[in-house]
């Protein structure tokens, strides 16, 4: 697949890239000479990665190594470029999934890596009889002793661009951010629970608000550790009253009062990296 981005309700979003090469997984042959072949990066145990920098531009860095079927993990083939990974130091130059200075295929290497070696470091017990599990060479399952293959989990949360009939968009302020950092709402799907349900549930409980046409736009793997962000669209009419546990503050914006406010410094976004940061740029530029 090429890096143009694709079209998904009339919205563009970045193309999946990674091919996690699941039919090589298990097999530590292919596994030995595709390691000394590619490229490996390096992930310590807060995230960060190590990357390259050069004339303004950011880069995975890796060389090939010596393939150890405990440790290096298969993340799979972008760009005709093959990557796996492991854990390590990675020293002075390194990036994390909130600085958004990857480019989109290898930030999916990024993703994919900080992900699964995450799941790895929590060393989990089988989900089915409660023994500790081994690492099955390639890194994308665990084994128990009693041979029941377990897998990553991920979390799913809803994310909500609310607009209003004049076009205002809804930024709300967690008690525990910063002064001045706002974004859109989000909150976990819960158990038995549609994401659907879990736009109407997290709107209402977190500034009273009932939202109507409900629409899907996109997703993203946010592994801080393990959560996949589905981001929706959906309308809403009247006053906000934030709940004071969790949100502080919520308020409707026009695009000329986030313009200024910006402009000002008193407001502080979401990055380019987060789904969010994305959301609120194509609504500011009429496109959600």
């Amino acid at each position: 697949m090429s890096e143009s981005a694709a079209v998904l309700s009339g919205i563009h979003w970045p193309q999946p890239e990674l091919d996690r090469m699941t039919g090589v997984r298990g097999d530590p042959d292919r596994l030995r000479g595709l390691c000394a072949s590619g490229r490996v990066l390096v992930v310590d145990d807060s995230g960060s990665f190590a990357v390259s920098r050069h004339d303004g531009r950011v880069s995975l860095a890796g060389g090939p190594e010596v393939f150890e079927s405990t440790s290096h993990l298969l993340v799979g083939r972008v760009q005709h470029q093959v990557w796996f990974a492991r854990r390590g130091e990675v020293g002075p130059d390194a990036a994390t999934l909130r600085d958004g200075e990857l480019g989109p295929a290898e930030r999916q290497v990024a993703e994919a890596a900080v992900a699964l070696l995450g799941w790895h470091r929590g060393e989990p017990v089988c989900d089915r009889c409660h023994q500790p599990t081994q690492w099955v060479p390639g890194g994308g399952t665990r084994r128990c002793g009693s041979g029941h293959e377990n897998f990553p989990r991920t979390d799913p949360a809803v994310i909500v661009a609310v607009t209003d009939e004049r076009e205002r968009l809804l930024l709300a302020h967690q008690v525990v951010w910063p002064a001045g950092r706002c974004s859109v709402l989000a909150g976990f799907v819960e158990a038995g629970e549609s994401a659907e349900a879990a736009v109407l549930r997290e709107i209402d409980e977190e500034v009273r608000l009932p939202v109507h046409s409900v629409r899907y736009l996109h997703s993203q793997p946010w592994p801080f550790p393990r959560s996949l962000m589905l981001a929706f669209a959906a309308r809403g009419d009247g006053e906000l009253s934030p709940d004071g546990h969790e949100i502080e503050w919520a308020r409707w914006f026009t695009r000329d009062e986030l313009h200024r406010e910006l402009a000002a410094r008193k407001l502080l976004l979401p990055g380019p990296a987060s789904i969010a940061g994305r959301m609120i740029d194509l609504w500011q530029h009429g496109r959600l």
